[in-house]
């Protein structure tokens, strides 16, 4: 029975080959020198061949862990497992120590494992370390290593390690020298105060007066790019759980996207979680060697266990705790297709975060268990206030994936929330997020408003999750920006209630009125240093008689309370839906879209107002019964107020680009308002690795008007 074994094995080698010669063949390098994954389907049916294709895929014996040379005498251990399969002692070693007995290669259960002995921290002190967890070539078609000229000469990767308890091992960064930063981009964030109408009536007093206050950041030079950006440490928090071995490939595929993406400045850290968390990657330095390095652990990785987003979450802010050195800009991206199996019941964790003043206590587990750099808990009168430090992007994959704790992590954090319903626009999705990332031009942006005028108060500003006060007996408040994109803008109204005009017998009357001084501070994301105060002044006309132009309102100001009406009626639709009232929602959602319709901007046909009313049409439909939106209809909604409530683009649905032009059916299943040059420039070039063209993706103008396809 072997000897006929044997000779059928030997007759199907030929065939093998040949079907695997072919295959390869059909595979073409992207342009960025990564090669694209296989699809799941042709990843499971290959991994039962791949023993047999080792030898014809390099003419030498290589490791399927860290795809390292496994030639006798170079100094390390060869261990040959009972099934045949040879791998480097240290590697399969780190990777059966958390009780994995499968075979990496051909998925044989073992019987005999090998045991490494824990090292002394001498001898790991001298070692830079890169953690490989859960890894195996089973997801990952070995020719994607090779493939492109980028890895023919990839350097020897760094043999894999324990985790070590601290994390005080990032790469240093890269000496500045002076002079060197940029002067081709002007410094300057420019201001715009706009007063809802022109002129109130000297003998009116208003109590609810609108001013539209907006900074808008300035833009990069085509040519300075690279120099005139603040470089990041990025930390990619990545699901590995069994749910995604139908997605791992897309996965691996969009990771490397941003890696080849980071430049030589930029910094980072891959951490990896199923049932437990391991950071495989330490926070290095995106030169050649980092890429590689990156790379290579991301090819490695395969899914198993369950998922554990706290712990992902803990190891990942704790990279960035322990560094050494830090670069201007820290952020944190996590991507999961599930729920927590692991931390108990996020069921009502969204309308906890929501309403902070109501029972703020109850139903906050949760959230207890993240690291305070995500969550602040500072106790305070009344409730729970939180400060943002380290902004945790989410992504959620699929119907699955748990929309309100995704949620909840990025708005008590300072990050986004974006629902990938179709895991082929992944890639997309990473490259609108780091396309900001990779593009901030000012931080610790504040703006000031000041009354100027006797009885001039400051009512109140609805400025969405970014921080406002009002003070100094409501003469004076601040709005908390923090960081901006370059040619991001930010808008607010600010309310303020305005006396009767008055003055004394004998004195000249004063046709105009100043309301405000709008102030804007920040520092400069390349060298952190304190840009100068600039002010804006804000002026009306108080006749006796109005004129028609006087009563005409503004259309910047009525389109931007449009914006926040329609993400207020959004969110009460949302809460009713929670609830299971989905009448009352769909009521809520018919009422705000015909107050928009109806609104001046929206007569004027204002491109915004077309988007918005877009967008309620949509929420409508995914909740037009309660399975729909449990499966999709929650995750769009929390994903868009994620937008709305920082003026921050996300992706949701199954797009990523609205094309509007003359025979163009538009999609809805978008974002195309907040994105700026940089987030459309590096979507177009996802695109283009993708499919090889590109539609050049819309977005809104500084007037709010949708920049036509032009033929």
């Amino acid at each position: 029975m072997a000897s006929t074994w044997k000779k059928l094995k030997i007759s199907l080698i030929p065939k093998i080959y040949t079907q695997q010669h072919h295959r390869r063949s059909s595979y073409s390098s992207s342009a960025n020198g990564i090669a694209s994954s296989p699809s799941p389907s042709s990843a499971s049916r290959s991994s039962s061949l791949l023993s047999y294709s080792f030898s014809f895929r390099s003419p030498k014996k290589i490791c399927a862990i860290c795809l390292g040379s496994l030639k006798k005498g170079e100094g390390q251990a060869i261990f040959t497992a009972e099934c045949s399969h040879p791998f480097h002692f240290n590697c399969i070693a780190t990777n059966v120590q958390h009780g994995n007995r499968i075979c990496p290669i051909c998925r044989s259960e073992w019987k005999d494992i090998p045991f490494q002995a824990p090292k002394n921290d001498a001898d790991s002190r001298h070692n830079i370390s890169i953690d490989q967890a859960r890894v195996s070539p089973y997801n990952t078609s070995l020719e994607d290593n090779f493939v492109s000229g980028f890895h023919h000469n990839m350097h020897q990767p760094a043999l894999p390690q324990l985790e070590t308890d601290h994390f005080s091992d990032d790469e240093s960064l890269p000496a500045i020298h002076a002079g060197t930063a940029s002067s081709t981009r002007p410094q300057a964030i420019t201001i715009k105060a706009l007063p809802e109408f022109p002129a109130v009536l000297a003998s009116d007093a208003v109590t609810e007066f609108a001013i539209l206050v907006g900074i808008r950041a300035p833009p990069f030079h085509v040519d300075v790019q690279q120099s005139d950006r603040a470089p990041i440490d990025l930390v990619a928090v990545l699901d590995v759980s069994g749910s995604m071995a139908g997605k791992l490939a897309l996965l691996k595929r969009a990771v490397c996207f941003i890696i080849q993406n980071l430049g030589p400045s930029d910094r980072l850290s891959i951490v990896t979680f199923s049932s437990s968390a391991r950071r495989i990657l330490p926070l290095r330095r995106m030169c050649r060697s980092g890429h590689d390095d990156a790379i290579c652990a991301i090819n490695a990785l395969y899914s198993n266990g369950g998922t554990n987003i706290v712990e992902g979450l803990k190891k990942g802010v704790k990279v960035l705790e322990e560094r050494r050195e830090h670069n201007p800009i820290a952020s944190i991206i996590l991507l999961s297709d599930g729920h927590d199996t692991l931390n108990g019941d996020t069921h009502s964790l969204y309308r906890s975060v929501q309403n902070h003043t109501l029972n703020p206590r109850h139903n906050l587990q949760y959230l207890y268990l993240l690291p305070a750099s995500i969550c602040t808990r500072n106790n305070a009168p009344g409730g729970e206030s939180w400060q943002l430090t380290i902004p945790v992007h989410t992504f959620g994959f699929g119907s699955e994936h748990d929309s309100n704790a995704m949620h909840a992590i990025s708005d008590i954090s300072g990050g986004t929330y974006s629902f990938i319903e179709s895991i082929d626009i992944l890639q997309d999705a990473f490259a609108r997020c780091i396309g900001g990332l990779l593009s901030v031009v000012a931080q610790d942006v504040r703006l000031i408003i000041q009354s100027i005028s006797p009885g001039v108060q400051v009512g109140s500003i609805p400025s969405g999750r970014y921080r406002s006060e009002i003070f100094n007996q409501r003469q004076k408040a601040i709005i908390d920006v923090g960081s901006l994109y370059a040619d991001e803008e930010k808008e607010f109204l600010v309310y303020l209630s305005i006396p009767a005009s008055s003055h004394a017998e004998g004195e000249e009357k004063l046709d105009n009125m100043s309301l405000l001084d709008v102030l804007c501070s920040n520092k400069d994301s390349t060298n952190m240093e304190s840009v100068q105060l600039r002010s804006k002044r804000v002026e009306i006309r108080r006749p006796e008689v109005l004129s028609p132009t006087d009563r005409m309102v503004c259309l910047e100001v009525d389109r931007q309370r449009n914006r926040l009406s329609v993400a207020e009626a959004i969110a009460n639709a949302q809460r009713m839906a929670e609830q299971g009232d989905l009448e009352h929602a769909q009521a809520v959602l018919s009422e705000q879209r015909i107050a928009l319709l109806s609104s001046v901007s929206a007569q004027a046909g204002d491109g915004l107002c077309n988007w918005l009313e877009a967008e309620l049409r949509e929420t409508g439909h995914r909740m037009a019964n309660m399975q729909l939106y449990e499966q999709t209809g929650r995750a769009y909604v929390l994903s868009g107020l994620s937008s709305h409530s920082w003026q921050r683009a996300t992706t949701r649905g199954h797009s990523t680009t609205i094309i509007l032009g003359e025979g163009v059916t538009t999609s809805t299943s978008t974002t195309i308002s907040y994105e700026t040059p940089s987030m459309v420039n590096m979507v177009s070039k996802s695109q283009i690795l993708n499919h090889g063209t590109s539609q050049q993706p819309q977005r809104l103008n500084k007037s709010c008007s949708l920049i036509q396809q032009h033929k």
